[in-house]
């Protein structure tokens, strides 16, 4: 007999329907990830980001889209602070120091091309 697989799925379904919202959940004192979309173009990923939570500065050799849907956080990019709330959304351009702090819980579509 063979044990049931109760884990969701990594990626999306093809041509279904899905809430974004529902997609991650908020953990205490953490930051959730499931990347739904994985291509050698590049990649989409779901965040979910506790109040507080953050990504220490860092770079990236591609562009990278940031997509706030729910909450409100702190992206700073080359030193510059923006505040980003649900529905905003900012390009970090490749190669440009940047960081995330959640100011209330967040959550965050995030699509990286590569060139």
């Amino acid at each position: 007999m063979q044990a049931e697989n109760t884990r969701k799925p990594k990626g999306l379904n093809g041509a279904e329907i899905a809430r974004v919202s529902e997609l991650v959940n908020y953990q205490d004192g953490s930051i959730v990830s499931r990347e739904i979309v994985k291509k050698p173009t590049g990649n989409v990923t779901i965040f979910a980001f506790d109040e507080g939570q953050g990504l220490s500065e860092h770079t990236a050799p591609f562009d990278a889209l940031v997509h706030v849907f729910e909450g409100e956080a702190e992206v700073s990019i080359a030193g510059k602070p923006n505040h980003l709330q649900g529905g905003d959304m900012i390009l970090i351009p490749a190669q440009q120091p940047h960081s995330l702090k959640a100011l209330k819980p967040f959550k965050m579509i995030l699509t990286m091309i590569r060139s």
